[in-house]
């Protein structure tokens, strides 16, 4: 059964707080969260103008308010580039952070990705090595806490199919997956369909992001992910595409989370998109 849910992502430009997503998806019947993970403090997030958790907060605490809302998270965001010579220390230990307070907040996915950029000072050769390494350190953690490490294609390395299909087998291990991006995988000029078929089998969570005609005019092809979707979902040039993913999603079977990537623009623009996909989904 496919699940909605949706990136607190939608609430950066409107400075809410996590707690005021919390009440945006009572309101709204949705019953999966997903946010960014801070592995610190934040003068913004301490203030109450950043939709994500920090891992100094108390994870139990936050897991009994959010049952009191009917939501749970779906995913944390723990997307540090660990293609860059930082994904090593920086990466691997913000990764193996949110990983332990994962487990008691009872989340069972983490997302990580790569690099916009090729990593400088190395070949294709020496940075796939790189990111293996940082795999083979973090998912066997992974195992013992029982969560899934999903790959995100979003940057150099993870939107072209044959590297992904290597980052993929860094680890013979069901914990290392994939969370499908509709509109990284369309910006960065893939077919997100044939991605999605390519990687159905090893795909445990979804993004789902439209792309404006503005920018798809601009930068299709360019680039290799965006943040959020800058029109409504349903309204871009990646919306057919969307349908035929949920579609082929539906016939496969999968049974999970799709989490909408959308500006919420404080609310609107978010629950045209929460009424489309619905209307999709149904």
């Amino acid at each position: 059964m496919i699940e909605i849910g949706f990136h607190t992502d939608a609430f950066n430009s409107s400075y809410w707080n996590f707690e005021q997503c919390l009440q945006w998806a009572k309101q709204n019947d949705v019953h999966y969260i997903e946010c960014g993970a801070i592995d610190g403090v934040s003068w913004i997030h301490g203030l109450g103008y950043q939709p994500h958790i920090a891992l100094w907060e108390d994870p139990l605490a936050l897991r009994h308010k959010m049952d009191t809302y009917e939501v749970a998270f779906s995913q944390l965001d723990a997307a540090f580039p660990l293609s860059l010579p930082e994904g090593a220390t920086l990466g691997v230990e913000y990764v193996l952070h949110t990983m332990r307070w994962a487990k008691l907040v009872g989340c069972q996915f983490i997302d990580t990705t790569d690099d916009r950029n090729r990593p400088p000072g190395m070949s294709d050769l020496e940075a796939l090595a790189h990111m293996k390494k940082i795999y083979n350190q973090i998912v066997p953690v992974a195992e013992s806490y029982e969560i899934t490490i999903n790959v995100e294609p979003h940057g150099f390395y993870t939107t072209k199919p044959e590297f992904m299909e290597e980052i993929l087998s860094f680890c013979n291990s069901p914990y290392l997956s994939m969370n499908m991006d509709t509109g990284n995988t369309f910006i960065a000029g893939q077919d997100p369909v044939e991605f999605l078929k390519q990687f159905r089998d090893r795909t445990s969570h979804v993004h789902i992001k439209d792309v404006s005609r503005s920018l798809a005019a601009q930068s299709h092809g360019e680039l290799t992910g965006i943040a959020v979707s800058h029109c409504a979902i349903g309204e871009g040039v990646n919306a057919d595409n969307i349908v035929r993913c949920v579609e082929f999603l539906k016939t496969t079977g999968y049974s999970g989370v799709v989490s909408l990537e959308c500006e919420g623009q404080g609310g609107p623009m978010l629950e045209q998109s929460l009424e489309w996909f619905r209307r999709v989904l149904s």
